[in-house]
């Protein structure tokens, strides 16, 4: 993938907290945290780290569920992160365990205590090549074990490790090897909560890595840019199928700035200053939502019904979206955001563009959602989902060949696809996306005003998240609902300034995020605090991890230890 200059800057190597956070009053908030994990890790190992690898969490702001199917987000880094102290294993210590020094072996320890310690190996496979003689062999790419249908914390550092092995580590006898390795992690980013815990622990486990084995010394280092294209892939690993927003949000965030995250014509991230008075709320539902365990009937199958619903779109729209050879047709996957560029005549012009015509693309969105999305209905009875053998007699593809394209690659569980509502929910969500971004852009101007408009859009991405994209949560409803109500509240200065409350994140539990003017924070916080049923009983401590403030905040960087 082609990346421009906002993605192209370095991974950033800091010396000083107050760089990693972006303020002294912000790394003092989390200096205690990050000296327990460096004495912790000396006292594990018996040596001290080298570097810490940080990744925050992100809260998606609006623009939910559409970044795989190449649509633009609106994504913010979070304080909350994931950290990674690690260093090589000194040569003596290994002396005593000879097999805890073999090229590239990990043990991995976590802070929190119902987490073991962990100990693995890569492995080089030798195969059979399509392109060797059958009596010769080949080195395969390296190897880790992870099991999809168990996840545990430490398939995430894997994931990460797997990126660095099989881009930096080349499976030749004659090229380097990595390095043995000691990590520790930590972190305050809740897991299934929706901001993003796995990505930014696999991004973290990547950078640190990277880190450890020396990648940011020389020419080879990736850029923030192929951070994100590397992560993305090792997510890939633990049976998600990620869009890349989160990725983006964690690696290339700056402080002070949500970010506009494009992925056409390339990875681009458009730093979006918010609103003087708009501060955002994250609220935890404490529903767990496990995007990885429940892929198959969840996340995968939107990814899956949002593809098929583009196939079935370029059909009826007769868009040549396959390659032809002669007698030969070779089928590709394709997005929403292609089957639109396409019918409005821009597509060509744009993979030779630097940037994307929002102009062009907002023209579009509307056009689509103005023709052939019936299309997507099954021919008779009142019921909007559709069923396998019409959606394939629906694309103009045989069955063999659908099955391949469509359902080979990912593991999905249905006899039904909900391709109309799908579709109609990213349209309308790319559409409020591009609203949200003009609305932050426009200069002068009342800004309760703008504040108004961006909760509309927010109360209106929920709604459709939870009525045409079927991805969030009794509870999380019932969050929103409490969220909302405080606009009902008597502040002292008036009615409670609560602007728009939705869902953030994949969805089916997790958490809120919600907009709220500067000065109602506070009483805006107590409220959720008392009003939500499911936070009865709890401590103030837990509470307080569970309903904070949060404004943009910095990117993923590598913190390099000094004596």
């Amino acid at each position: 993938m082609t990346v421009l200059p906002a993605a192209d800057a370095p991974i950033p190597i800091f010396t000083t907290l107050k760089e990693v956070y972006g303020s002294l009053a912000t790394a003092a908030k989390h200096a205690e945290r990050w000296d327990e994990l460096v004495r912790e890790f000396e006292a594990k190992f018996g040596h001290k780290p080298t570097y810490v690898a940080r990744a925050p969490g992100r809260v998606n702001l609006i623009g939910e569920h559409i970044d795989y199917a190449d649509f633009g987000v609106f994504p913010a880094a979070i304080e909350h992160d994931i950290l990674i102290a690690c260093a090589p294993r000194p040569a003596p210590t290994a002396a005593a365990h000879p097999e805890g020094y073999a090229p590239g072996s990990v043990v991995a320890e976590n802070l929190h205590t119902r987490y073991t310690r962990q100990v693995f190996c890569p492995t080089r496979r030798h195969t059979l090549g399509d392109d060797v003689p059958l009596d010769a062999v080949r080195v395969a790419p390296w190897h880790l074990d992870i099991d999809k249908s168990e996840l545990r914390w430490e398939s995430y550092v894997k994931a990460g490790y797997y990126g660095v092995l099989n881009h930096f580590f080349f499976p030749s006898s004659i090229s380097p090897v990595p390095v043995p390795v000691d990590i520790l992690v930590t972190g305050n980013v809740p897991p299934g909560s929706g901001l993003s815990s796995s990505a930014a622990m696999v991004v973290s486990s990547t950078l640190a890595f990277l880190a450890v084995n020396g990648i940011f010394d020389g020419e080879k280092a990736p850029t923030k840019g192929e951070l994100v294209n590397i992560a993305m892939e090792n997510e890939r690993r633990v049976g998600v199928n990620s869009g890349g927003m989160d990725q983006s949000a964690s690696v290339i965030a700056l402080p002070g700035s949500a970010l506009y995250v494009s992925f056409v014509p390339s990875l681009h991230a458009e730093p979006i200053v918010l609103p003087r008075d708009a501060v955002f709320v994250c609220a935890n539902s404490l529903v767990v939502s496990n995007k990885a365990e429940s892929a198959k009937h969840q996340y995968n199958l939107r990814v899956a019904e949002t593809l098929a619903a583009a196939r079935l779109l370029s059909h009826r729209l007769n868009l040549q979206v396959d390659s032809v050879d002669g007698e030969n047709t070779k089928r590709h996957l394709i997005t929403l955001r292609e089957v639109l560029a396409r019918k409005s005549g821009f597509y060509r012009d744009e993979q030779d563009a630097q940037l994307e015509d929002l102009v062009l693309l907002q023209k579009g969105l509307v056009d689509m959602l103005e023709i052939a999305m019936d299309y997507l209905l099954p021919e008779f009875g009142d019921r909007t989902d559709i069923s396998l053998d019409e959606m394939i007699g629906k694309s103009g593809m045989g069955e063999a060949e659908f099955r391949e394209l469509y359902l080979s690659g990912v593991d999905v569980e249905t006899t039904h696809f909900e391709l109309y509502l799908r579709a109609r929910h990213v349209f309308e969500e790319a559409l409020r996306v591009l609203k949200f971004r003009e609305v932050c852009l426009a200069g002068g101007g009342n800004e309760e005003s703008k504040l108004q408009t961006l909760g509309k859009l927010m109360n209106e991405s929920h709604d459709s998240c939870h009525r045409q994209f079927d991805c969030s949560h009794p509870k999380v409803n019932d969050l929103v609902r409490v969220a909302r109500s405080f606009g009902e509240v008597e502040t002292g200065r008036g009615k409670g300034r609560i602007y728009g409350s939705r869902m953030t994140g994949a969805g089916w539990g997790g958490c809120t995020v919600s907009l709220v003017h500067r000065d109602d924070v506070e009483a805006f916080i107590m409220h959720v605090k008392k009003k939500y049923a499911s936070y009865e009983g709890m401590s103030e401590d837990d509470l307080a991890s569970c309903v904070f403030a949060t404004e943009p905040g910095t990117g993923a960087c590598v913190f390099k230890l000094t004596d």
